[in-house]
């Protein structure tokens, strides 16, 4: 193709000086910022042999020709026209980033999510690939081959020859460094040699430093299937023979062999010098992931947001040259570019995490699903508690369900009950957030030499400070939302916007002196362990203690070497680790989510506890689960009480069902903020104005709330009106809000923003 390309434009005119007939090669350009449509670019003579699709390129934009940044998405010879292109200026990549499969999903996820195309491929190439960390321009050196030949009949001083006899023994460049090293002599000596045209230099980026070590883990067998295991593995393995595409969802209890499933199907994948991408939801998660499948498979790819850039570039280039088979990671990993993948496992598919919470507002279950069955692969989701989007497809025969109704070695599920904490909150013995039938039960577990791991999903000291005598709550000037107190620092936190101030000991207003911390938090729970329980070690797990990098692995290496008995943490302790001599898990408040004015708020609190729950008993000695919540009725309670899903779903679908939720229909939430209150609130009227208009155009049956303030009313100084459309016709219904927000022009410091698919209600 290139030397067909070469020989139709070798010697030709300029552009505009040629027969409109003729043939030109275009290069259509994505930029990464500004408008978001597609534009042509004519690549001249000198770039034709190195640009591929996939590249970044250097190219003028606008009428002063400023020389912007841009991804080169398509090549074509295309007829000359009357439209003069202009040429292309540079190429900035040796290689390209995008392979056609990966343009193709991120054209689709643009299409999808109503964003721009460049903004995707921005999230999709890591930064550290794009600015080319870890590496540094280095020139290397080389003797042509007609200077070699007269080596012998040319007069040079002793370090002249030991720089050429050094070069003359190499078959590659060598880098300028390395040969003044090599030669005992300075650059400059080298130079001179190149001055007089015996010797060539080239530069190019080269790794500045090793790949990173790979901690050595023992090659572990593999175990042997139970008969459930063994049929999830079959149906798995069905559809990579077939080598058609098919979703394959694992509804497997806590403890039942699910990774064990995916171990030995990814090992049929690589056997057939094929790839595979696995999915973990938290950061907390990769680590033990990590070991998992490093003492199986030896190399394993990591990708997530603790990596540095320098790391994060030399695992995506390992990927993408095919030196590593295995690639574990966490949402982003979706798009490691694998060159010859075939198969995706997604664990814990229900994971909110898995959503960006910021443009491309992607959610990675759906990315992957998309990519599987554009690349005729299988897709394997996997968790105790599925989404009910992915349950009911499933039912509807879209997905193919497999369950794995039984933990390995036939041992039993721990037993859960309850803590009614109205009981507790009359008895007034204990205003601690340990009730009576807590503190024994751990008490009773630490002399059994058991471990326990206490869930409370709320971070800081206290959640709230009031004042009793004015009624004065402590608020963030600029969300609409109070001020977490936070022990250590004596500081008053907003979780949003990280504004902070001291700690108040009187109240700010009418100066009572007895103003009221109120409210837990995962701090103010590991205070009074350690208060109660001083002789054993505590640990607390949540995003104020692990911020450093390697913090996760280092605290689950302690916890599993038992130097630490009590773990206390957030959701990230709550799903995926195994920990055998966990023989008791506290909820500390299972209500925390219960009420919030989300559609999902049930389905959140029935998996947390659930995920919690299984924490325990996965070793011979047992393990019981203790739940303490205002509301031991609530059917999201009462099933995770009984580990029951399907009862939970037959309670919840129908609810959904009624009112147009998902999985019953699609949905989209417009939000619109800006910093006065009036102005915002007259553009989102406006907007949903012209979104009704738009729905009645199209014809398309949906059903819009709002505009109104959203549940979180005022964030980081801006205040927020939201706007719910739902509609059974899901591309219809992205079509028309794509339609009335393409000419969307907000008044100043007025911003919108479209989530596809919301998550978060808040």
């Amino acid at each position: 193709m290139k030397a067909e390309q070469q020989s139709l434009f070798e010697l030709h005119p300029a552009p505009w000086e040629e027969d409109d007939a003729r043939e030109q090669f275009v290069a259509t350009l994505v930029f990464a910022t500004g408008p978001a449509q597609v534009f042509d670019y004519l690549v001249p003579p000198g770039l034709r042999d190195r640009i591929v699709a996939g590249q970044r390129v250097r190219a003028p934009f606008g009428k002063g020709d400023r020389l912007v940044t841009g991804y080169c998405v398509r090549l074509e010879n295309r007829l000359a026209g009357n439209r003069r292109l202009k040429p292309l200026d540079s190429i900035i990549d040796d290689r390209s980033l995008l392979s056609p499969a990966m343009l193709r999903l991120t054209e689709w996820m643009a299409d999808y999510y109503l964003c721009a195309w460049g903004q995707v491929l921005e999230a999709v190439v890591p930064a550290g690939v794009r600015g080319q960390a870890g590496t540094r321009q280095t020139q290397f050196v080389s003797l042509p081959n007609h200077v070699a030949a007269r080596l012998a009949s040319l007069k040079f001083t002793p370090i002249q020859k030991r720089i050429l006899d050094v070069l003359a023994g190499q078959t590659a460049p060598v880098a300028i460094g390395h040969l003044a090293r090599a030669a005992r002599c300075t650059p400059a000596s080298i130079h001179t040699l190149h001055k007089k045209g015996l010797l060539v230099f080239q530069s190019r980026r080269v790794d500045a430093g090793e790949l990173d070590a790979l901690p050595a883990h023992p090659r572990e067998e593999h175990l042997t299937l139970n008969a459930d295991q063994q049929r999830a593995l079959a149906a798995i393995l069905s559809g990579l023979e077939s080598r058609k595409h098919q979703t394959v969802l694992v509804h497997g209890v806590t403890g039942s062999g699910k990774t064990e499933v995916y171990i030995q199907a990814i090992q049929e994948v690589l056997r057939f010098g094929r790839q595979a991408i696995v999915l973990v939801p938290e950061i907390s998660l990769t680590p033990q992931t990590e070991a998992r499948f490093r003492s199986r498979f030896g190399d394993v790819a990591l990708l997530h947001s603790h990596l540095t850039d320098a790391q994060r570039r030399r695992h995506w280039e390992q990927i993408a040259d095919g030196r590593v088979s295995l690639v574990v990671g966490a949402r982003s990993a979706i798009f490691a570019p694998t060159p010859n993948l075939g198969i995706i496992v997604l664990d814990e598919e229900h994971e909110s995490s898995f959503k960006q919470d910021s443009a491309p507002r992607y959610n990675a279950r759906d990315v992957a699903l998309e990519r599987a069955r554009a690349e005729k692969i299988p897709l394997v989701l996997g968790s105790a508690t599925p989404s009910l989007e992915s349950w009911q497809r499933a039912q509807s025969g879209q997905f193919r369900l497999i369950s794995l109704p039984s933990r390995v070695n036939d041992r039993p599920l721990p037993s859960v009950a309850t803590i009614d904490l109205r009981n507790a909150y009359r008895d007034r013995r204990s205003r601690g957030a340990i009730s009576r039938q807590l503190y024994l039960a751990m008490d009773a577990t630490l002399k059994d030499e058991g471990q326990i791991i206490l869930l409370l999903n709320r971070r800081g000291y206290s959640t709230h400070i009031q004042c009793p005598a004015c009624g004065m709550v402590l608020e963030c000037p600029h969300c609409a939302i109070a001020l977490t107190h936070h022990w250590q620092q004596q500081i008053a936190l907003c979780h949003y916007c990280d504004y902070q101030v001291k700690a108040p000991a009187v109240c700010p207003e009418c100066s009572f002196e007895g103003i009221r911390y109120a409210g837990f938090g995962t701090q103010r729970l590991e205070a009074e362990v350690r208060a109660r329980f001083p002789q054993h070690t505590c640990l607390r797990m949540d995003t104020d203690a692990m911020q450093k990098p390697g913090s996760h692995a280092a605290a689950f290496d302690r916890f599993r070497a038992g130097e630490v008995r009590i773990l206390v943490g957030t959701q990230m302790i709550a799903k995926g680790l195994d920990f055998p001599n966990v023989t008791l898990v506290g909820v500390i408040n299972a209500d925390t989510a219960l009420h919030l004015p989300d559609f999902r708020a049930a389905e959140r609190t029935f998996q947390l506890v659930t995920q919690v729950a299984g924490r325990t008993g996965r070793g011979d000695r047992g393990g019981r689960v203790l739940v303490q919540t205002f509301s031991p009725d609530h059917p999201a309670i009462a099933a995770a009480v009984r580990h029951d899903y399907d009862a939970f779903a037959a309670v919840e679908l129908p609810i959904r069902e009624s009112l147009g939720y998902p999985p019953f229909g699609s949905m989209v939430r417009l939000v619109v903020r800006g910093p006065a209150e009036v102005t915002t609130g007259q553009f989102a009227d406006e907007v949903a104005r012209l979104l009704r208009t738009t729905l009645d155009k199209a014809q398309c049956t949906a059903r819009i709330l709002g505009p109104a303030p959203a549940p979180i009313a005022k964030l980081r100084g801006h205040f927020r009106f939201q706007i719910q459309i739902q509609a059974s016709d899901g591309p219809s219904l992205r079509q028309a809000v794509r339609t009335a927000t393409t000419e969307l022009k907000p008044p100043a410091e007025v911003l919108w923003m479209a989530d596809i698919d919301p998550l978060d209600m808040l």
